[in-house]
């Protein structure tokens, strides 16, 4: 049986990829933004100057954003599954899969940035979350 340290390892590691994303972000952004010649405060109104960044610059920035979205998901159902005495050896499998998804897709996506690939990636993960939440359904409501 995993321990809830074991259970929110997981959480933690995204948690540090969404960070590393971050740096990666800046590393591109800022520098990308002197050579383009925009004033800082054209980032006031986000989406206002993309045009004028490179392609890498704004895969970037976009996968740092889709780190903020379907991965509060995860986030909200790992904490319910240890708070509630979910946590199994299945379900912790389950939970790094999804991590290693969301990482791969963060990669490729700051790369190659080849969308059927990251789709094919998303959608994986995406059904690894689902996998999760239906099994903490049939384990509270079963």
């Amino acid at each position: 049986m995993p321990t809830t340290t074991d259970f929110l390892l997981p959480v933690l590691a995204l948690v540090s990829w969404t960070l590393v994303m971050w740096f990666w972000l800046y590393a591109t952004r800022i520098p990308a933004m002197k050579r383009a010649g925009i004033d800082p405060q054209e980032a006031a109104h986000p989406g206002t100057y993309g045009h004028r960044m490179p392609e890498h610059a704004r895969s970037v920035a976009d996968n740092y954003n889709h780190l903020h979205e379907q991965p509060t998901v995860f986030y909200a159902l790992m904490f319910f599954i240890v708070l509630t005495g979910g946590a199994t050896a299945g379900t912790l499998s389950l939970a790094w899969g999804y991590v290693g998804s969301r990482v791969l897709h963060s990669v490729v996506q700051s790369t190659i940035n080849k969308v059927v690939v990251r789709f094919v990636i998303f959608a994986f993960g995406s059904l690894l979350l689902v996998c999760m939440t239906v099994r903490e359904l049939l384990r509270v409501l079963g």
